[in-house]
């Protein structure tokens, strides 16, 4: 008796059968020769595209740390007063300062320096303009810098410390850009739009963590309820109706 032979039914082509069976066991061995295949694809390995990534997000991110903001106030040896333009800059820095949060302000002078006396007189200005835009006495650290090596007038310093959120310095250029067969950004994409984005962040710490929900307008929102039952048209409707435009 010769030995049977065994068929796969995970085989996409049927064997050859017997005359009388062949028509009946044909679609039977099809379908299933269909299921096999199917099976087969689904058991295939998936394959992972963009691995490397090309993000600028990523390559230059924006951190926040601590610096310090700083102002100089040039101060020639004839004057004895700050000039208007100067107390302006100050007050500017001042609300700086008061929107920062930080707990003192420090007033470097001079010292050693041919304008250390005219900077000593016009330190008095730069503390009553400070005292002017709200800042209290005891928030005031007047304290004096060394001026060696220093060319022309030394000027009276101000800072204070901070938070900042920046990215790392722009203009690196790591790899050939003639070198595309990868299709991805050169390195330097996108590091000035996130310098541009960290600049203008009023504060750092919105970066860090969410701010907290204010106070709710109590008094505004019984106004606009009232409003909205009596029919009349609340601020919402009236910026809709602000929006149309005819066509």
């Amino acid at each position: 008796m010769s030995a049977s032979r065994k068929v796969s039914v995970l085989s996409p082509f049927p064997p050859r059968l017997a005359p009388g069976k062949g028509r009946r066991a044909a679609p039977a061995l099809m379908l299933l020769a269909g299921l096999a295949l199917l099976g087969g694809c689904a058991d295939r390995h998936s394959i992972e595209v963009g691995a490397i990534p090309d993000d600028y997000r990523t390559r230059h991110p924006i951190t926040v740390g601590e610096a310090e903001e700083t102002l100089d106030i040039p101060v020639v040896s004839s004057e004895s007063r700050l000039p208007s333009a100067s107390r302006d800059r100050i007050s500017h820095f001042a609300t700086r300062f008061l929107r920062s949060g930080s707990a003192a302000i420090r007033v470097l002078l001079p010292s050693g320096s041919e304008n250390a006396g005219a900077a000593e007189l016009a330190s008095r200005d730069v503390i009553r303009t400070l005292r002017r835009e709200g800042i209290k006495a005891d928030r005031i650290l007047v304290q004096p810098y060394r001026t060696a090596g220093f060319n022309g007038p030394s000027p009276i310093r101000l800072s204070f410390a901070t938070l900042k959120a920046a990215t790392e310095r722009c203009g690196r250029w790591p790899a050939d850009l003639g070198d595309t067969h990868e299709n991805k950004n050169y390195f330097n994409f996108g590091c000035a739009s996130q310098q541009n984005l960290a600049a203008q962040i009023a504060d750092p710490r919105d970066l860090l963590e969410p701010r907290g929900l204010g106070e709710i307008d109590a008094e505004r929102r019984t106004n606009m309820l009232s409003d909205y039952r009596r029919g009349a048209a609340t601020a919402s409707d009236r910026s809709n109706t602000e929006t149309d435009y005819d066509w």
